[in-house]
């Protein structure tokens, strides 16, 4: 019976053994992909928050007292430059101007008189003057009075989309009450602020290629189909958060950008001979990212980079790699720090060419 036990033993533990040298020899023939990052010059996006502002946007106001009559447009509606939006209640102007119309009347009536007496020597020259002055302060007076029965036709200074409407029809409005506002949004105007480093960087570049074109990425995370220019940069920089304002201008033919939306701003910008690497080539420990170079004796060691940029698929590396290491490029979760591998050696040039012809698709 002891024997018996002994060489059930023996037998479990033959068999443990020949498991460990069989996972043992799995492991050994186990081959990774090594690749080595590459020096490119390449383009990447810079982005920017931005908020996005019609070319004129202003405030439509009462510019006489009264009862709101009528409203000809609707919120929301798209008017023409002079088509009338709101009337007020012309009752009281339009007395005003048929008064002053008498008024002309009877002083032009009065200088035909004068001046025939004046030219007769029955009277002097400087009642024929004052005649005339007469005739003219009824004809100023009413001009006025034409003007303020104009203003209570109010009509659009421009082609542009009403706003919501701040009245509603019989209102009493005040001189200066505000009703909507208009704008065109024919062009918009997308502000962003950009660092001191980087505002240093733009202006020696735009020395030499111009203002810069930039593209906008709407809330939706959908390209706008339409490119803009950086046209203008504010005088000063904000001292309390180091950045100054740009301006950049997109054309919006089908009045799909609206005032006050917000996007993001991206600015293609040239880096020469950027270190660029796989993004699955990475790890993460707590907020800093390490790659594993295999060395001279096919060790794994991990290394720590400093990422500068990053782009689809792919890490720029601003410090920590050379363009000769060899970076373990898969598999990452199979090894450990300090582990012999095998491994092919694969270029990272034909990868990227791929990559790049995906990304541009």
């Amino acid at each position: 019976m002891k024997q018996g036990f002994i060489s059930i033993i023996t037998a479990a533990i033959f068999f443990m053994s020949s498991c460990k040298e069989h996972k043992e020899a799995k492991q050994d023939d186990t081959h990774f992909i090594v690749t080595s990052p590459i020096e490119n010059d390449t383009t990447i996006n810079k982005e920017y928050v931005c908020q996005l502002q019609s070319v004129q946007h202003i405030e439509i106001r009462a510019l006489e007292k009264g009862y709101l009559q009528n409203i000809y447009v609707n919120e929301g509606q798209y008017v023409k430059k002079g088509q009338i939006m709101f009337q007020i209640m012309p009752l009281i102007y339009q007395a005003e101007t048929q008064k002053s119309e008498a008024e002309v009347s009877f002083a032009k009536i009065e200088y035909q008189n004068t001046k025939q007496l004046a030219d007769s020597n029955i009277v002097s020259k400087n009642e024929l003057a004052l005649a005339k002055a007469k005739l003219d302060k009824a004809k100023a007076e009413l001009a006025l009075s034409k003007a303020h029965l104009s203003f209570t036709e109010i009509r659009a200074p421009f082609d542009g989309i009403i706003d919501r409407f701040n009245v509603r029809l019989g209102s009493l409005l005040d001189e200066g009450e505000l009703l909507t506002t208009l704008a065109d949004n024919s062009k918009m105007w997308g502000y962003f602020n950009v660092p001191e480093a980087e505002y240093l960087d733009y202006i020696s570049l735009e020395k030499q290629s111009g203002n810069a074109i930039v593209l906008l990425e709407m809330a939706n995370h959908k390209l706008f189909d339409q490119k803009g220019k950086v046209e203008t940069i504010e005088a000063d920089f904000n001292n309390e958060t180091g950045n100054i304002a740009f301006r950049a201008t997109f054309p919006n033919p089908k009045r799909i950008l609206r005032h006050g939306e917000t996007g993001k701003i991206l600015m293609p910008t040239m880096l020469k001979n950027a270190v660029l690497i796989p993004q699955r080539a990475t790890f993460d420990v707590l907020d800093k990212k390490f790659v594993y170079i295999v060395d001279a004796n096919n060790t794994l060691k991990a290394k720590q980079i400093i990422v500068s940029h990053e782009m689809p698929h792919l890490y720029v590396v601003a410090s920590g790699l050379k363009a000769n290491d060899k970076i373990l490029a898969e598999g990452l979760g199979k090894v450990k720090n300090n582990e012999k591998i095998k491994f092919s050696f694969v270029p990272f040039a034909k990868e990227l060419s791929e990559l790049n012809n995906l990304h541009a698709e």
